[in-house]
């Protein structure tokens, strides 16, 4: 797996004592007047090309010598993703500096270095980007680039690159990078604690790894709120005996994105010093087809103590995040969180931008859901549904893994997963799609990090000194 840390971001960053052109984002509203403060060759090429500061819109401003400045339209359009197509718009290797006008200059630079991204592990792009001189005061976008960069990273990197031990490893660099402590579990202890989990992982010949990272923020002690994360980390998913169709098993090496996000909220959390003890869990797992692999109707043990009826192999990302939660839960936390590229289900309902929110505590729900809107990276709650609980009743077990119904697949999902969650704790289940189909401003093709900036947003507002803004709002 290769790691970037060193040298990804730092490809379309400048600077501050580097030359560099201007680039000056307008409005609309403004445009007339900032017009009437350029050159009167400037403003009549502009007048003549028909720039109307629309978002996204850009013009390059001849001068004298030859390129003098940058347009950049930005509409009404108030998110990062306005900046996000700068990096490869202006020319090659260019070096350029956001002059200040009606946005944020955190929230642009953010826009700029997500667009900038390309997974370059195995081919290079195509070109250079230009090149931003950060503004003063932009570190936290920095950081919070870093970690999406991170997130894309693992969930673009294929599968025989990226296996149970690669990705646990990714979780233990992580917490040697931020002084954290890291516990990896395999083998007969792994079968002992994670029994359904193991169960996943049986039919790959590349064995399951549970990684558990612990760290606590300066000045934190017993006391401090407990931050609880588990990530589902299929690295892929075939779907096992109950065989994905090639079109469904396509992108299957994204099925770890829910695990990769949380890596990247780790980052953010440990980063920007929130005042809580974290603890991570990721389940690192292959669902693959063999002799050994779990066959539909076999009855499975869990680390509650509750028995569970196959109904599907493919529906295994539940099996996982079952004993994660047990576990967690085991602690107490102050917030539990899960993310899991779980079901089709919730991409059918809500399409692939908007993650489905599955939460027990209603001011924990609307804390979320705000700080989505305010740094755009939104979330749709919908609800744990009890009336359809009883689906997942099984006459063998405690409970079936699917039911036998072919709709409110989300919904049922998250009903599996809550009873594994200790009752009165503050839960979210994410299930999220953590997948460009497309490319767009700021949002390339391929893995991405959904729900993440949103999460970190509401935990910092919730743990961290009034007035904290997450970049992007």
């Amino acid at each position: 797996m290769v790691d970037r840390e060193a040298d990804g971001l730092a490809a379309c960053l400048a600077a501050e004592n580097d030359a560099a052109l201007a680039v000056h984002a307008v409005r609309p509203g403004a445009l007339a007047t900032w017009l009437a403060t350029l050159p009167e060759p400037a403003a009549r090429f502009l007048a003549a090309i028909g720039f109307g500061a629309k978002a996204g819109e850009l013009a390059l401003i001849p001068g004298p010598d030859g390129l003098a400045a940058a347009a950049l339209g930005l509409g009404e359009d108030w998110s990062p993703h306005v900046f996000g197509d700068l990096a490869w718009k202006l020319p090659e290797g260019s070096v350029w500096r956001l002059v200040p006008g009606d946005f944020e200059p955190a929230t642009a630079t953010l826009g700029f270095c997500l667009g900038a991204y390309r997974f370059t592990a195995f081919k290079p792009a195509r070109r250079a980007p230009a090149r931003l001189v950060p503004p003063a005061g932009s570190e936290p976008a920095l950081a919070t680039a870093r970690a999406v960069w991170m997130v894309r990273d693992l969930i673009n990197t294929p599968a025989n690159h990226l296996g149970p031990e690669e990705l646990a490893d990714a979780v233990a660099s992580l917490a040697a990078r931020h002084g954290a402590a890291c516990r990896l579990v395999r083998g007969g202890a792994l079968e002992a604690a994670y029994p359904a989990l193991a169960a996943v992982g049986r039919g790959s010949a590349r064995a399951p790894v549970v990684a558990v990272l612990r760290w606590a923020g300066s000045g934190t002690g017993v006391e401090s709120p407990l931050v609880s994360l588990c990530g589902k980390g299929v690295v892929f998913d075939s779907g096992g005996y109950d065989l994905k169709p090639p079109s469904a098993m396509q992108r299957m090496k994204k099925d770890m994105g829910g695990a990769a996000t949380l890596l990247g909220l780790a980052r953010m959390i440990m980063t920007a010093d929130l005042p809580v003890r974290l603890a991570l869990r990721v389940g690192c797992v292959e669902n693959s087809v063999s002799g050994a692999a779990m066959r539909p109707l076999d009855i499975l043990r869990t680390r509650a103590g509750i028995s569970v009826e196959v109904g599907d192999t493919d529906a295994e990302g539940r099996l996982v995040l079952a004993d994660l939660l047990t576990e967690a839960g085991e602690e107490k936390p102050d917030v539990l969180i899960d993310c899991a590229t779980l079901t089709g289900a919730a991409r059918a309902a809500l399409g692939p931008d908007l993650p489905a929110l599955f939460c027990t505590n209603d001011a924990l729900a609307a804390d979320l859901l705000a700080a989505g809107q305010a740094v755009h990276d939104p979330l749709w709650r919908l609800p744990l549904w009890d009336g359809y609980d009883q689906w997942l009743d099984s006459p063998v077990a405690h409970l079936n893994n699917i039911s036998g119904k072919t709709y409110a697949g989300a919904i049922v999902g998250g009903l599996f997963l809550r009873r594994f969650v200790v009752a009165g704790l503050s839960w979210a289940h994410l299930d999220l799609y953590a997948w460009n189909d497309q490319a767009r401003p700021g949002r390339p093709e391929g893995g991405e990090a959904q729900a993440m900036r949103a999460l970190f947003a509401a935990l910092a507002a919730r743990f961290r000194r009034p007035g904290f803004r997450q970049p992007g709002g």
